[in-house]
C-alpha cells in the first residue's frame, strides 16, 4: 500500500502543524476508495437489472422498448469501461 501522506506530510498536511488530523487524511482515503465510481457502478448495475426484468415480462415488446434496453446496456458498457481503466497509474 502507498503511503505518501505519512511520507510528505507538507503536502497533505493543510494547516501546516505537522499533523495529519482525520479530516486532511479524509479527501485522499475518500479518492483512493473510489466510492463514487462504486456507488454509480452499483446504482447502474440495479437499473440494468431491473429494465432487463421489465423487457424480459412485456408481451410484445416493441423497437423503442428494445431501442431502450440496447442504450441502457451499451451506456453500461461505457461506463464499466471508464471505471475500469480510470485511477492512478502506479
Amino acid at each position: 500500500m502507498n503511503e505518501d501522506y505519512l511520507a510528505e506530510p507538507n503536502k497533505k498536511d493543510i494547516n501546516s502543524d505537522g499533523k495529519m488530523s482525520t479530516w486532511e487524511k479524509f479527501p485522499y482515503w475518500f479518492d483512493r476508495l473510489r466510492i463514487f465510481p462504486r456507488i454509480f457502478i452499483s446504482i447502474y448495475i440495479y437499473m440494468f437489472y431491473e429494465v432487463v426484468q421489465w423487457f424480459m415480462l412485456l408481451q410484445d415488446p416493441n423497437m423503442a422498448q428494445a431501442g431502450l434496453v440496447s442504450v441502457i446496456t451499451g451506456a453500461g458498457a461505457a461506463w464499466f469501461g471508464l471505471y475500469v481503466n480510470s485511477g492512478t497509474k502506479d
